[in-house]
């Protein structure tokens, strides 16, 4: 199969706190697993996402008296959904579904760890200024194109894709490989950002007969 060097699997947030019962539960998010480990072994690179949240993060509501959870607030850096807490530092929610595996992947990167400022995307957080660090380190890897999967479509996936669209990175989003929260449409308009962004959708079928045939999948041009 042909595991292409310019080309990154990026696995965002598989963890417990995300699953059916987790705290922060996305539908059916544990179906992702067996898909991510079926496309891993197409690509020699692979790169980790983990939510990792200080105890009292700003995105809580638990954090800010009278909030319910799914409300919003306006922080420092303008407007912000309130969440239930969940993936907080070394707690069993924070951690990588026991399930996923991918041995060979070469870095796991931890986001959401500044208390103030909530992150979803791999490469920046919510206030738009913090980066990850991600995009220089998939630049220095030789990396071109970017494949995410994960949780959740409408939130990380989405926000992960058209950050790296904008850093220059070609993207595709493997649409079996993630599960969506949907909060009041926020998957239809992820997914019509990701398109007018440039955004390639694919199934988990069509990378791997692609990465089989030893071509590359189409670009957003």
């Amino acid at each position: 199969m042909n595991a292409d060097k310019t080309d990154c699997l990026l696995v965002i947030d598989v963890q417990y706190d995300f699953m059916p019962d987790g705290a922060l539960a996305v539908p059916r998010g544990d179906e992702v697993v067996p898909v991510i480990n079926r496309l891993a072994p197409a690509f020699s690179h692979v790169v980790l996402t983990q939510d990792w949240h200080p105890a009292g993060h700003a995105s809580f509501a638990s954090s800010h008296a009278g909030m319910q959870p799914f409300g919003l607030t306006r922080l420092e850096y303008g407007e912000q959904v309130l969440w239930p807490d969940h993936c907080v530092q070394d707690t069993q929610g924070a951690a990588l579904h026991a399930d996923l595996y991918v041995p060979h992947a070469r870095l796991v990167l931890r986001k959401g760890h500044h208390a103030g400022v909530d992150s979803y995307s791999a490469f920046m957080e919510a206030d738009r200024t913090t980066r990850t660090g991600l995009a220089g380190y998939l630049r220095e890897h030789g990396v071109r194109r970017v494949f995410c999967v994960g949780l959740a479509t409408d939130f990380c996936v989405a926000w992960s894709a058209l950050d790296a669209r904008m850093a220059g990175f070609d993207v595709v989003v493997i649409e079996d490989a993630c599960r969506a929260i949907d909060l009041d449409g926020s998957l239809a308009e992820a997914w019509r950002d990701m398109s007018a962004a440039g955004v390639v959708r694919m199934t988990s079928e069509q990378v791997l007969d692609e990465k089989r045939a030893g071509r590359s999948v189409p670009n957003h041009l």
